[in-house]
């Protein structure tokens, strides 16, 4: 089955079909760690560059240079315990994450309470199965900024290899640290992750 809905790969809302089918949507990916025997876990998904450069897909986003990291339902980071990410204390808790990829200097990882809107406020005709899915603001993060609860600096690495589908990864603790990764084509972004 095929509905017209708007979809966003970085953000931006755009006229797309989407195929509602399990087998041709973009994969969903949830990675996880436990610091100090807590879970710390990331869902999102996961779009592929498909003969696109990153460049072009950066050149859409909107002015705020705010992009949701994923694709179709909201990314989210939850944590069982209290976390710092790259030293920003982070309450335990469920948030939408986003990132801040500026045209210059460094990108942020960004976290908010805003739980997203289901799909079906943004398309009243999406079927039952995917209509109380949580979906991003379309319409501009400037919405939901007063919800935010933190903006961290990430350091910007490459990738051993080129990434077609964004990834994002979450490395086992070692020594009570972890490390989050933003992977996509030839960049990555990152920071430590320990229990607070």
């Amino acid at each position: 089955m095929r509905a017209r809905i708007p979809v966003a790969v970085l953000g931006v809302a755009v006229g797309a079909t989407l195929a509602l089918a399990q087998e041709d949507r973009p994969p969903r990916e949830t990675v996880s760690a436990t610091l100090g025997g807590k879970k710390v876990s990331v869902e999102y998904g996961r779009p592929s560059l498909k003969g696109r450069t990153l460049d072009a897909l950066l050149a859409q986003l909107p002015p705020d240079r705010i992009w949701r990291a994923g694709v179709n339902q909201v990314t989210t980071l939850e944590t069982e315990g209290d976390i710092a990410i790259g030293g920003t204390r982070v309450p335990k808790g469920k948030y939408s994450l986003y990132l801040h990829l500026p045209a210059e200097g460094p990108a942020s990882l960004v976290l908010n309470t805003d739980p997203g809107i289901p799909l079906k406020v943004i398309f009243p005709q999406a079927p039952p199965a995917v209509a109380d899915a949580l979906w991003p603001r379309l319409d501009g993060y400037d919405k939901i900024k007063a919800t935010e609860v933190a903006r961290i600096t990430l350091k910007s690495t490459r990738p051993p290899a080129p990434v077609e589908l964004f990834q994002v990864a979450l490395a086992p603790a070692q020594d009570g640290v972890s490390t989050l990764t933003f992977s996509w084509a030839d960049r990555s972004w990152t920071t430590e992750v320990r229990a607070a």
